[in-house]
């Protein structure tokens, strides 16, 4: 399912390099993607064929109560991470990247947020090398220049380039798959790590927010002093009743059974 196409009207800026969009949600388009989104949700926690194992081991009681053991219920540790979900979401529909690795499922603490950039896309040019998307995630219910300075800091940070930490992890839990591709991916991002050998023009960086508040002009000023050198993205889902959604959105994601 196009989930952003469904849900939302967008509006789409560009400059050079320089892409800026902004999503709000169409009338009634949250009750199209109501199902969607929470099945979305669910296996950026957990795989979707180990949560069916659980509803035919266990039933749905039982299986709901392992997933609830892995959502977060803070407020602000939920806003963090459909920020990122849905920022992984968007990558993956409208710019040609892959999110290859779900962060989610490995996190050591529900309530914890993780270390490392946010999210990590992974492409290739049309020679079939390397290409990465490094991302940061800020949701808010009201969105500030303040927040927007520390997502461009963290993406300016290690000269543009992903931490090699992010990397690291990226890279071993594609060796941990049974898939070749994705094996041979992790290998690939692996030796990436080790040679330091990608330009900083061919990581692109991409600054993602959600908030209660419409864009505001400090994160399209931000994309306008953001260096030239790669490509730019910067997005904003504007959504009214932030926390509201965020309370929604997990609270259809455990009900396992109705969609």
């Amino acid at each position: 399912m196009a989930l952003y196409e469904e849900w939302c009207d967008a509006t789409e800026q560009k400059d050079q390099k320089k892409l800026y969009w902004c999503y709000a949600e169409k009338e009634g388009g949250r009750a199209k993607i109501a199902g969607a989104l929470a099945r979305t949700v669910r296996t950026h926690y957990d795989r979707a064929e180990r949560i069916a194992e659980d509803v035919e081991r266990l039933g749905y009681t039982g299986a709901a109560k392992i997933l609830r053991k892995r959502l977060p219920t803070r407020p602000s540790a939920r806003s963090g991470d459909l920020g990122e979900i849905l920022a992984s979401e968007l990558v993956e529909e409208e710019t040609g990247f892959r999110v290859p690795v779900r962060r989610m499922r490995y996190k050591d603490g529900r309530e914890v947020a993780m270390r490392g950039d946010d999210f990590i896309g992974v492409g290739f040019d049309p020679e079939d090398k390397l290409w990465l998307l490094k991302g940061e995630s800020k949701s808010r219910a009201a969105l500030s220049k303040t927040t927007i300075t520390q997502a461009r800091s963290a993406l300016d940070r290690d000269s543009g380039r992903c931490t090699p930490d992010s990397l690291l992890f990226v890279a071993d839990r594609l060796l941990e798959s049974t898939d070749e591709a994705d094996v041979a991916l992790g290998r690939l991002i692996r030796d990436e790590t080790g040679l330091d050998a990608l330009r900083p023009n061919r990581i692109d960086h991409m600054l993602f927010t959600l908030s209660g508040n419409a864009a505001p002009a400090a994160q399209k000023a931000d994309l306008d002093a953001a260096s030239t050198n790669r490509r730019q993205y910067s997005i904003n889902v504007h959504v009214a009743d932030h926390q509201a959604f965020i309370k929604e959105i997990f609270a259809e994601a455990l009900k396992l059974g109705e969609h």
